[in-house]
């Protein structure tokens, strides 16, 4: 026979005054989390008590209930509700439904109240998201909401933005297939498919860290800091359409600005603009690039100026704008931190100070007439415009017996002076390089890259021999000593004459590296007291004390050192011979070694553009394995070759890692100057196995050290 199944009978409700409620003693909660009762409060009164309150009667010695309810479980919504009566905002008689239970049930009241605690669940976060996102739909601000749910507007903001990942990404999420950090990193693209692609390609993989999603995600993008970006101003580029995505979970210093050609061109818009207007001026050319290589000015003569003279009133503006920047630092000199708005006036004090310094200065119109001008972005996306420099084609001829450069050579008269020369304005663009073979064998090293680190190399090495006289005057001694006796030695790493090498190829950060900076500043500090005069020149050098003499000849000397790879010439003639160039890589390693230059101390350290991506991917690994260990290694051998390259720099930057040309050679290793082609370098020596096709000009691939 079947037992019948016993009904439940759920507890009646009913609404009980305020005044006849009193909280229970045996309520479990005591510590405060989550929303506080006055928030809770302000709910209330918005919408209502929106869950009742579990009640039970009291009741006297003899069992009779007295009229009166405890509260075991709603003890926060009682607080708020008693809080709105102290407020007298609510009526202390005021209805307030409850759930009412027996007096005598024999469930304990203390049980009521952990149940209601403990069997609520949690609302999922992607649940929050997604109500936002459907008010926000049904026509309610931002700001409404965040009042809605006493929270602030960057709040609403991030719900929002974490709403509108792609669908196929949330429901992963939904499922705990990703992080909520990786959610949030997946914001920084509007591009759904994009992102789908993006977690298609590192879910099964090592790396699913929220930075590497932010780096794919915004690879092909530009950051605001970048000086392009500073240049033009995101305003103007935003007001061309282009779109600027920002991180709001953390710090982007300004986002990302995903058109990289819209950005470009109003680079190259806005410089044109500052070409015309200088062009204006009468000059005869003007160069126009967003950044000019180390050494652009090489073998142009600057033509000398007058800087304008201040007016009275602009010295006494000078003067106080000095006055009161000595004044705030004296002031703040002890403080760790300085206010926003101090921070701002030093800010502007410094800019109005730097026009001063910076103001127009005048030349000659006759000089105009065959100078020009280059005008570029600095390092800070400032504008950079460099006036007063002759090519030496433009140069007039000497004049002889008082005739005049118009009847010399007739060359005084080539354009129609200032006022009627039109500037010939040229735009530089950047070179590419051409595509990387990704062949996974280790070739050696492309010509131009090898040239390129050389050129690292010979300007860290002027620097160092500028700094040591002593090894400055035994290189030239040893010059001088084997062109006296040995008259058929290669001219080796030191020219004598001092000419200035000019460095054919060269990366974009070469210009500001700490050797380069240094060379600048120390050839500007002799440049002011070096007289023009060749007599007033012999005086001078005559007078300095001997300590003075050998820096200043280190200095000179410095300037002669040539460490560079070149392809040697096999039929004499114009270039270097094999054996010269064996000559002049031993004795840069043998100064290297007596300056005791360390080319990471120099600055160097390998990045996409100066090495990692421009080597094919077997070469990336070896650098990796040798600079941070085969462990770095299997965290990228996965990755296509752009990311790999990316991840190599990171993995790479503080190991202090450096290339085959970059390294000191060992002094055993190095002779006095004969040396030997199978001596050379692995990057450099090879067979004819290894030798590559034409380069990207056409011409036959002599050197193994091309690919």
């Amino acid at each position: 026979m079947a037992t019948a199944t016993q009904k439940i009978t759920l507890s009646s409700s009913r609404d009980i005054p305020f005044n006849k409620l009193m909280l229970s003693q045996s309520n479990v909660r005591r510590v405060k989390a989550g929303v506080s009762v006055e928030e809770l409060a302000e709910s209330i009164a918005r919408r209502g008590l929106i869950q009742s309150l579990h009640v039970r009667p009291v009741v006297d010695a003899e069992g009779k209930e007295t009229g009166m309810f405890e509260v075991p479980a709603g003890g926060r919504r009682y607080r708020a509700l008693e809080l709105l009566v102290k407020q007298k905002r609510l009526n202390k008689t005021a209805s307030v439904p409850c759930i009412v239970s027996e007096a005598g049930g024999n469930i304990l009241i203390d049980e009521v109240s952990l149940a209601e605690n403990i069997e609520r669940a949690p609302l999922h976060p992607l649940d929050q998201f997604r109500a936002f996102r459907a008010m926000r739909g049904k026509g309610m601000s931002e700001e409404e909401i965040a009042a809605a749910f006493f929270v602030d507007v960057k709040v609403v903001k991030q719900r929002l933005r974490l709403a509108a990942v792609s669908p196929a990404l949330l429901d992963i999420y939904a499922e705990d297939g990703m992080t909520l950090e990786q959610l949030m990193a997946f914001t920084v693209s509007e591009d759904h498919a994009r992102q789908e692609q993006v977690w298609a390609a590192i879910k099964d993989g090592w790396q699913k860290e929220p930075y590497t999603i932010r780096r794919m995600l915004t690879e092909t993008a530009v950051r605001a800091p970048d000086k392009r970006a500073v240049f033009v101003g995101i305003e103007a580029y935003e007001a061309a359409g282009g779109i600027v995505l920002r991180d709001l979970f953390q710090s982007d210093e300004g986002g990302w600005l995903q058109d990289p050609a819209l950005l470009d061109r109003l680079v190259a818009e806005k410089l044109k603009l500052v070409a015309d207007e200088i062009a204006g001026e009468g000059w005869k050319w003007v160069e126009v690039a967003v950044s000019f290589p180390y050494g652009h000015q090489h073998g142009l003569r600057a033509l000398a100026s007058t800087t304008v003279d201040l007016t009275e009133e602009e010295r006494a503006t000078r003067e106080a704008l000095r006055d009161e920047y000595d004044r705030i630092e004296a002031e703040y000199g002890e403080a760790d931190e300085l206010p926003d708005e101090i921070d701002q006036r030093l800010g502007e004090i410094e800019q109005a100070l730097d026009a001063f310094d910076q103001r127009l200065t005048i030349y000659d119109p006759a000089d105009i007439a065959i100078a020009g001008a280059f005008v570029s972005v600095d390092a800070n996306g400032s504008l950079s415009v460099d006036r007063g420099y002759v090519r030496p084609e433009d140069e007039r001829p000497v004049e002889h017996d008082g005739a005049d450069a118009s009847e010399a050579g007739g060359h005084a008269d080539q354009s129609d002076g200032p006022a009627g020369q039109r500037a010939v304005i040229t735009i530089g663009g950047q070179s590419a390089e051409p595509e990387e073979d990704e062949d996974d064998g280790v070739k050696p090293l492309p010509e131009r890259l090898v040239i390129e680190l050389t050129a690292h190399r010979t300007l860290a090495l002027r620097n160092a021999v500028a700094e040591h006289p002593d090894v400055a005057m035994t290189m030239l001694l040893h010059k001088l000593v084997s062109d006296t006796f040995r008259r058929t030695a290669p001219t080796g790493c030191l020219e004598a004459s001092v000419r200035h090498i000019f460095f054919s190829a060269q990366s974009e950060e070469l210009k500001d590296s700490a050797p380069a900076r240094e060379v600048a500043e120390r050839h500007e500090r002799w440049g002011d007291h070096v007289p023009a005069d060749d007599q007033a020149l012999w005086d001078w050098l005559t007078d300095l004390d001997d300590t003075s003499r050998l820096d200043l000849l280190a200095h000179c000397i410095s300037f002669g050192v040539n460490a560079l790879f070149e392809r040697p010439n096999p039929y004499g003639g114009t270039g270097v011979s094999q054996h010269g160039l064996d000559v002049r890589l031993a004795q840069a390693d043998r100064l290297q070694h007596a300056t005791g230059l360390d080319m990471v101390a120099a600055g160097w350290k390998p990045t996409v553009g100066n090495y990692l991506g421009r080597v094919t991917k077997a070469r990336i690994l070896e650098a990796v394995r040798e600079g941070a260990g085969e462990r770095a290694v299997k965290l990228i051998d996965h990755m296509k070759k752009g990311d790999m390259a990316t991840e190599a720099e990171r993995l790479l930057a503080d190991t202090g890692w450096l290339p085959e040309p970059l390294r000191l050679v060992d002094p055993d290793d190095v002779s006095s100057g004969d040396v030997e082609a199978d001596d050379l370098p692995e990057f450099l020596a090879g067979d004819s196995e290894d030798e590559g096709p034409a380069d990207e000009e056409g011409e036959a691939q002599h050197m193994v050290a091309a690919e």
